[in-house]
């Protein structure tokens, strides 16, 4: 069976840049990293799936809880019940004073708790951003289960759809996402993004019923990955009304990704169809790029 290599990642990694996927350099180590962080051995998040009958409605909820008892996604940043209240409540804040420790002491105030609870926190800021980052994934994971009709549609509807339903919750920190960004790309910090990115993807790529096994799993994750951090970075400087464009671009794009996933299936059997009248040379040479 074939396994994905750093060499396959390399020429993936290549026909998604020939496709313009791509977005700044801080988000694309975000969401390669991520991929990489999920697909190592010792840190990964979830495996690829064995080839299995299609799953039905009825089947979400309970498949859904099992995949993320398996893989560990109901938890994130553990935080104490005072420090959670504390950075919910400083989220309120967070449009006017930004990812600051000043919002996290106001936050403090609101929830009825001292102040100084803040010096608890060793990152400061990058807690309330990860606090963020982990709400919204037991948002999105809520909306997942609730969502009796994502079934009826097809694959690329149900990825653009949960993807932008995560983007849209960023919506109302807009103006202060750059500042999230750069905290989240602070060396520190890289170890907790890395992770919660690569959970996100994970959890959207499995609640969207993706199949795929092996390679196919591993170009989905590593593409979208890179098409959520392109979109994040176009919603940025999108003023169209209730981010049309953005929602648009992000349809594209996965549109785009599709066509990427033909090409590689294409080029796939095509070397196997070579290889039965030129001795197998050529089928020999791509299991060898994607074999570890």
């Amino acid at each position: 069976m074939l396994k994905s290599s750093p060499a396959a990642r390399r020429l993936l990694a290549g026909l998604v840049s020939s496709r313009r996927i791509g977005s700044p350099f801080s988000l694309l180590q975000l969401s390669t990293a991520a991929f990489d962080a999920a697909s190592n051995p010792s840190t990964r998040q979830d495996q690829p799936p064995a080839h299995q009958a299609p799953e039905t409605s009825n089947s979400r909820e309970h498949d859904g809880e099992d995949h993320r008892r398996s893989t560990g996604k109901r938890g994130g940043v553990g935080y104490e019940e005072e420090q959670a209240r504390v950075l919910r409540a400083a989220l309120s804040h967070v449009p006017r004073l930004g990812w600051s420790v000043t919002a996290m002491i106001l936050g403090a105030k609101d929830a009825g708790i001292s102040p100084s609870i803040v010096g608890s926190f060793p990152r400061k800021e990058a807690a309330l951003v990860e606090f963020f980052m982990d709400d919204c994934l037991q948002k999105l994971i809520d909306q997942i289960d609730s969502d009796m009709e994502l079934d009826k549609r097809i694959l690329s509807d149900r990825l653009s759809k949960l993807t932008r339903i995560r983007l849209e919750m960023q919506a109302p920190y807009i103006s202060k996402w750059p500042q999230a960004l750069s905290i989240q790309a602070q060396p520190a910090n890289l170890p907790t993004s890395f992770k919660q990115r690569a959970v996100m993807i994970d959890e959207i790529c499995h609640a969207a019923r993706d199949q795929g096994s092996d390679v196919d799993w591993y170009v989905k994750r590593t593409v979208l990955g890179g098409i959520y951090s392109t979109s994040e970075v176009y919603m940025l400087t999108d003023h169209s009304p209730g981010f049309r464009d953005t929602w648009n671009f992000l349809e594209h794009r996965i549109k785009d990704a599709f066509d990427l996933q033909k090409t590689i299936q294409e080029a796939t059997y095509l070397a196997e169809a070579v290889g039965a009248g030129l001795g197998n040379s050529m089928q020999g040479f791509m299991k060898r790029m994607f074999q570890k």
